[in-house]
This record gives C-alpha cells, structure tokens and sequence, in this order.
C-alpha cells in the first residue's frame, strides 16, 4: 500500500472514534505520517522508512527513544512487585526526591505529577496560597500548560494582539474556547525580554507569580538578553510575588541542575517534566523549602491542594529514578557532545543559508536549535511574527521529511538533538538539509 494512503487510512479509521483522530491537537501535522517505531535518535513509519529524529516527542527523549537502561528500570518496577498501592509514603519516591535535591540547585523540596501542565498549574497555585494574592504575568509566546489561565498567548498575530507596547500588557487571547480567562483578569500577559512591563504590571496589580520558561523554547528558540533574567529575580524580590521557571523543555536538556543552573538565577518555584524521565509521564514541582510545605500549612485557607490518583506512579518514578542517576553519571561527556553536536548543527545550517543566499539565522541553546528567516534571532514573539517567513519555513521542514530527516513540520518548532544522535547523523542532516533548501529557495 502507498504509504500516504496508508497514513491517511489510519487518521480516517481514528477519525470515526476520536475527535480528529489524535488525543492532542498539537500532534496534528501535515502529512500526517504513522509512527509505528521509536530507538535511539530513530523512527519508523508504519510503510518501513527510517528518519533521523529531531522532534523527540515534542523533547522528552535526550537520551533517545526507547534507552535501554531506563526501559528496564521500568519494567523491573513491574515485575518487583511495585504497584499504585494509594496509601502510605513510598520508598522509590523517597529515593526519587532525594536524588532530585541532590543534584539541582534550585530544588530544596520537590512533589510529584504526571504532566507538565498538572505541575504548572500547581506552581500558580503554591504562589498564590503563599502570597495572597490571585494576580499572574505570562509571556507572549510562552507555553506554559492547557489550563485555563496559562493556556493563552501563545501564538498570535498581529491583528489579534497589537503592536509591541513596552511598557504594557496586551490583549488575552485564550488558546481554545470553554474558559474563563477571559472573565477573570487575573492574567497580564508581556512580552518576554521586557522587564520595564513586568514593572509595569507590578505597579497596577497585586502580583502572586510570575511563570516562564527561562528561554522561550515553543515558538523555536528565544533566549535571555543579558541582565534579564537576573532582573526578574530582582523584580520578585521587590515586589514580593513569586518567580516560577517552566523548565518542562529545558529541564535536564542543557545541565543535569535545569537552565537555573546554567544561567545562575534561583527561581522560587521550578517545573520539570519531559526529560526528566526520558518519555516516561512525571513531572514535578519543586524549590524553596518555605514555599513548597505551603502544601502542608496547618492553616486551609494557606494551604494549596494536591492530590492525584497517579501521583509517583511506581513505573514512572522507576523511569525517572534511573534517567537522573544515569545523566549524573555520564553528565562529564553527555553534556560535552551534546554541545558539540549542537554546534556543529548551527554552523552547518547558517553555513548552508549563506551559501545559497538565504537571510536566516539560527538559535541554539545547547541540544536544542531552530531556524528563522530573519537577519538575527529574535527577543521575543513580535519579532518573530514581524520577521519570520512561516511558509517557507514549513516547506522547507516537508522537504527534510521526504528526505528521511523528521523536523517536525510545524514552523517555528525546536529541534532537539538527543544522546543518541551521532556525528553522522548530523552530517547526513546538514547534506539533506543543503538539498532541501536549494529545492525551496
């Protein structure tokens, strides 16, 4: 069977059983091709053809698809005997935890979810038990879970949100109908990079948190400008409204401690899943002492709730356990090459675009790159939409697809090289990505 037809009956048979036919919308893509195997830096379509991963599920896998070490902590998890016992404190969590404040600065206390949008909307729940307070500042371009408050501005156009206004705030544009977000005004979403708007909005509203990602890893990748992020921190301690990191993409990518510990900024509160157990569904919320037992105040009316069925699922926190064990082992050379590689991916793109006369740049933080048509990185969502060719950008990820390279075709999008991608993985990337280009440009 054609391989296309293929994919297509499969999205069609999904279709007549689930909305749309995938359980999350973000995995929607054009041509919608059937997975049917991951390993290593690799995955196979459902016809037999091989690509080189650089989607990763959207990043959770840095050490690769399916590792081995990690699979069979899981699986020894089930076959020990571990089960969802529901009562009582666990040992494997206890183990989990302690291994997590050991190795990440940030973190003096940690509690365990299942999802990256569960922990951040426990982390805007811990800053507002803390503070008081029922205001939050969000970022243009920043996504930060599918929950009412923080599923909003993530990517929008002009028309919908206005020119770029410093200082101010702009027009909330929830990401789907059937919230409140709209109603509430509790919400005050900025550009990233701005720290004069998160003054601003300070000054107007009493703020409980402040939550995002230390670099904009969503809409591609958007990094701190000098002095900014250490500004927030300055911003939190004057104002007294707590600063929460999403690390669910950068944590455990760029160093075992989080990008917290690569730029030095402590947040108050810190968010970690994907990476943290390679694929496998936990996340966590973690950080100061004095704010994370906010969860066990004597007094209700301080005391935010947590509570979830799945919670230090046994198999994930198997997963989890053996990940952190495995990068604080081998952090001395997978951190290394993975900035090695990563460099070696953004020369030979912007080596390849300035050959073929192409205006683009690229952005890099480590393992993880984009691409955009424009003279040098952006700051912040604004120049992106103002900058940015979306169509050629998609065209050009189609191309890499036909050519056994998988960038996922949604522009913008990051790109993550993980532990198991190769050095010829990378050159055979940058020989098919010259190809791709010279056939769009």
């Amino acid at each position: 069977m054609d391989s296309i037809l293929h994919h297509e009956t499969v999205l069609e048979h999904n279709r007549r059983y689930i909305p749309g036919g995938i359980s999350s919308v973000n995995r929607a893509i054009d041509p919608a091709i059937t997975f049917t195997k991951g390993e290593g830096a690799y995955l196979w379509d459902a016809a037999g053809k091989r690509y080189i991963d650089f989607h990763a599920g959207f990043a959770p896998y840095f050490l690769g698809h399916n590792f081995a070490p990690i699979n069979e902590a899981a699986a020894a998890a089930l076959k020990g005997g571990d089960s969802l016992f529901g009562a009582g404190p666990s040992k494997a969590e206890g183990q989990l935890a302690e291994l997590i404040c050991r190795n990440v600065p940030a973190v003096q206390k940690v509690t365990f979810l299942n999802t990256g949008s569960e922990a951040t909307s426990l982390a805007i729940r811990i800053g507002r038990a803390v503070t008081q307070r029922s205001h939050i500042i969000v970022m243009q371009g920043g996504y930060n879970g599918n929950h009412d408050e923080l599923a909003c501005n993530v990517f929008n156009s002009l028309a919908e949100i206005g020119p770029r206004v410093s200082p101010g705030e702009y027009p909330l544009r929830p990401l789907g109908a059937g919230t409140t977000i709209g109603q509430t005004h509790f919400v005050h979403a900025i550009n990233y990079n701005d720290l004069e708007s998160v003054r601003y909005i300070c000054r107007r509203f009493p703020i409980a948190a402040l939550i995002t990602e230390p670099l904009l890893q969503n809409i591609g990748v958007v990094k701190p400008q000098p002095g900014y992020l250490e500004g927030l921190r300055d911003l939190a301690d004057e104002f007294g409204f707590l600063l929460v990191f999403d690390e669910v993409k950068t944590g455990f990518r760029h160093a075992l401690g989080g990008y917290s510990q690569v730029c030095g900024v402590k947040p108050d509160l810190v968010v970690y899943g994907k990476a943290v157990a390679n694929g496998f569904p936990l996340a966590l919320v973690g950080g100061k002492a004095e704010y994370m037992d906010s969860i066990i105040d004597p007094d209700p009316a301080r005391r935010p709730f947590v509570a979830g069925t799945y919670n230090g699922h046994p198999v994930a926190v198997a997963a989890a356990t053996e990940t952190v064990r495995y990068l604080a082992a081998n952090k001395d050379k997978i951190y290394p090459k993975m900035e090695a590689m990563g460099a070696a991916m953004e020369a030979g793109i912007a080596g390849i675009f300035a050959r073929r006369g192409v205006t683009a740049c690229v952005a890099r933080q480590g393992s993880a790159f984009s691409f955009y048509m424009m003279a040098k990185p952006p700051r912040d969502l604004h120049d992106i939409i103002e900058g940015h060719d979306f169509a050629r950008d998609v065209a050009l990820r189609r191309a890499l697809i036909q050519r056994g390279v998988f960038f996922v075709p949604i522009a913008t999008k990051q790109c993550s090289l993980s532990a198991a991608h190769s050095d010829a993985d990378v050159e055979f990337t940058l020989e098919q990505f010259e190809s791709a280009v010279k056939a769009i440009w």
